[in-house]
């Protein structure tokens, strides 16, 4: 495609008019970073909701006592040394010297139990913990331990645990909070310190440098080692048209697109001074509700799988080439362990009429399918080809237009679809997420959890516990498959392709980190 761009001086009075553009002095230094985000941020608790943009503002405020480097290896991030039983039932955990909060207070052992409590009441992977006996311990300030009833092989994997709702440490009064009230105050124990009196919803967020956060020695490597906070301000500017946000980048207003609209792919990559940085393979999901119809049933669920035509999704919101996969079959992203074609079979064409006989099955009664449908997020073109191939499949659909913060929100409510609730909606889940049988969201969520969409089956709780539990690599593997083969058919949610986000950066140096598919800040040189 081709586009012209305004002159600087054109730009620069649009951005200002907009509110994006800072007065010029202090603010310009070279040790601001300034990046469009790839969403609004509206709620600051990262142990709130699974929502990206919040997960990405955790790890700008906060730290985690474990985290996984750019292989996927466990390393101690917040803990110092650490030891477990023979029989894997009791561990204990002591913290480096030095760890602060930002507001000088030392971080203890305390901080790090309540602070595990409270996110094992919302994260899947904390569920399990706790179902698996877990119980914990203030032994000093600097040591607590964990023991366990059952088995639970994921300890380490639940506590460096890299997206969907990692485990952020945070103070023990406000890890006191209720699971289900977000916290609005921002005292973390990472790299950056939140500037609640700068931040305008809907415009800009800020954060400065933690000066009482102590990195780690080693080199940083993926989300694990040393973050080390290079720049002095980082600045986070709402740009919902991507027009606006490449034509900035490309002028230098800003250094940063957390993720690109991939119509504009092929205009930065003709631009010698912008790097892209194509992250690991991310998967399209269709999210539907199980507490109201017609997705209470499973066979309306199952019809949805027989619309979906991946290459006209994927192309849809504009991935192609070496940012695509021309078709996976997987739950687990197909470059995963774990990728495996079980179940997959009957779903790889589109079958209109096989969707419109399941829908009879179901007993549907021509219900409004509500689709909320974001016009500010990269799959927002999705929902459109979902909504066209509903339609012809004998749906009665309505698409509700709205920015992707107010879709964070609704998907929240259990009200009917008539009442300000919800059918469906669109997301995806990066590799860290969408991997393995515990870490994918809407696959690992247990009967009786907290998740937008609230999936249950029996049947994949108990595949699921089996795979916790096996200790052989080729058994897993084997577990694995059943479960994917179980999924095709309970259907928690529907993948629609897998594709590749991309990160454009223009005179930032130390930006590997990001190839993980979360704009850490740490290390970035400008």
């Amino acid at each position: 495609m081709t586009k012209t761009f305004a002159g600087l001086r054109t730009l620069a009075a649009t951005l200002t008019a907009a509110g994006v553009l800072l007065a010029s002095g202090s603010a310009w230094a070279t040790t601001t970073v300034r990046m469009a985000p790839n969403g609004d941020l509206k709620t600051l608790d990262p142990s709130f909701n699974t929502v990206y943009i919040t997960r990405n503002h955790g790890y700008m405020v906060f730290d985690t006592l474990f985290a996984q480097d750019s292989k996927g290896e466990i390393r101690p991030q917040m803990v110092d040394t650490w030891t477990k039983s023979d029989d894997g039932k009791k561990w204990s955990f002591t913290l480096r010297d030095g760890l602060q909060f930002n507001d000088g207070a030392p971080v203890t052992a305390a901080d790090c139990v309540a602070s595990i409590e409270r996110w094992a009441k919302k994260d899947t992977l904390g569920r399990l913990m706790i179902k698996a006996g877990a119980k914990l311990n203030v032994v000093n300030d600097k040591t607590f331990e964990l023991t366990l009833d059952n088995d639970f092989g994921l300890v380490l994997a639940a506590l460096s645990k890299p997206s969907g709702m990692p485990l952020f440490i945070m103070p023990k009064r406000l890890a006191d909070t209720d699971p289900n009230v977000p916290i609005t105050e921002m005292v973390g124990s990472g790299p950056f310190l939140f500037k609640k009196d700068e931040w305008v919803p809907g415009n800009k967020v800020v954060y400065v440098k933690n000066p009482n956060y102590k990195p780690r020695a080693e080199p940083a490597d993926g989300l694990a080692g040393g973050k080390v906070a290079k720049v002095d301000r980082v600045e986070w500017v709402y740009i919902p048209d991507a027009n606006t946000a490449a034509a900035a980048l490309q002028n230098g207003e800003i250094d940063m697109i957390e993720s690109v609209t991939p119509d504009f792919l092929p205009v930065l990559e003709g631009n010698s001074e912008v790097n892209l940085i194509p992250s690991l393979a991310s998967q399209g999901m269709v999210v539907p509700n199980f507490l109201h119809p017609p997705f209470d049933n499973a066979k309306a669920r199952q019809a949805m799988y027989h619309v979906i035509d991946q290459a006209a999704f994927v192309s849809a919101v504009g991935y192609g080439g070496k940012y695509r996969t021309e078709y996976c079959g997987s739950m687990y992203t197909c470059s995963s362990p774990f990728a495996t074609d079980a179940g997959a079979a009957p779903y790889k064409k589109p079958d209109f009429e096989k969707a419109k006989q399941l829908l009879k099955e179901a007993g549907y009664k021509n219900e409004k399918v509500v689709i909320l449908y974001p016009t500010d997020n990269v799959n927002g073109p999705a929902n459109l080809v979902l909504a066209q191939a509903l339609q012809k499949a004998g749906f009665n659909v309505d698409l509700q237009a709205m920015d992707w913060a107010s879709v964070a929100a609704r998907r929240l409510k259990k009200d009917a679809p008539d009442n300000g609730g919800w059918n469906i909606f669109l997301t995806h889940g990066g590799y860290f997420d969408a991997s393995t049988p515990v870490t994918n969201p809407w696959l690992s969520a247990p009967c009786g959890n907290g998740l937008p969409g609230w999936p249950c089956d029996e049947e994949l709780d108990k595949l699921r516990a089996q795979w916790i539990a096996e200790g052989d690599p080729a058994k897993s593997k084997e577990l694995a498959a059943k479960i994917q083969e179980r999924a095709y058919e309970s259907v928690p949610y529907v993948m629609w392709g897998e594709f590749k986000p991309v990160i454009a950066t223009r005179g930032l140096k130390n930006t590997d980190l990001m190839k993980v598919g979360i704009p850490v800040m740490w290390n970035v040189e400008k």
